[in-house]
């Protein structure tokens, strides 16, 4: 256990010193690890594992996610404006008023995940597993949903204004209250199972 401590100390220091050369913890084991409020903008974490990690408040500004495992972690209001989730795991994870403007998650699995309140705007989400997510209140204001799987979710209160969900799956999600204006619906299957075909709606 000592070991293990010691390890997880040193990974600390160096993803928290911006002076450490490479910064780049592409696969590493970084699980259970506690970043609460660390600057960790720019850094390359592509395949890490960092299930159950505490990155609550944490920046990750531009940072690489690829393929990351963050698997149940808490990032409730961090940072990750523009950051690279694409094919991520990150189930059940909390990211509750975090800051997702412009991030890539294609192919991420956010199934179950809490993201109430989060900031989506202009995110790429292109085939993201979004069942059962939670998204009261998130802001998807010009967000690439396409093909995305969305049953099940709840969308009440949600921004999607102007959001691309052609041929994305809603079927049994929750939409009260959830703003529709311009969206994109080509294809859709709605929460009753229809499907629409105009391209642009207006729904107030």
């Amino acid at each position: 256990m000592r070991n293990y401590a010691d390890k997880q100390d040193l990974i600390l220091s160096q993803l928290t010193d911006k002076h450490f050369q490479h910064r780049d913890f592409s696969g590493c084991d970084l699980s259970g690890i506690d970043l609460r409020a660390v600057d960790l903008s720019g850094v390359n974490l592509m395949g890490a594992d960092l299930r159950s990690a505490n990155l609550c408040g944490s920046i990750l500004t531009g940072a690489n996610l690829k393929e990351v495992n963050l698997y149940e972690a808490n990032l409730t209001n961090a940072d990750l404006t523009q950051a690279n989730l694409c094919g991520a795991f990150l189930r059940r994870s909390q990211f509750n008023g975090s800051n997702l403007w412009g991030a890539s998650l294609c192919a991420a699995n956010l199934s179950e995940a809490d993201l109430s309140a989060a900031k989506l705007v202009e995110a790429s989400l292109i085939e993201a597993n979004l069942e059962r997510a939670n998204l009261t209140g998130a802001n998807l204001c010009g967000a690439i949903l396409v093909e995305a799987n969305l049953t099940h979710a709840n969308l009440t209160g949600a921004d999607m204004t102007w959001v691309n969900l052609t041929a994305a799956n809603l079927t049994e999600a929750q939409l009260w209250d959830t703003n529709l204006i311009y969206a994109n619906l080509r294809n859709t299957i709605m929460p009753d199972g229809t499907i629409q075909y105009p391209e642009i709606v207006f729904i107030s």
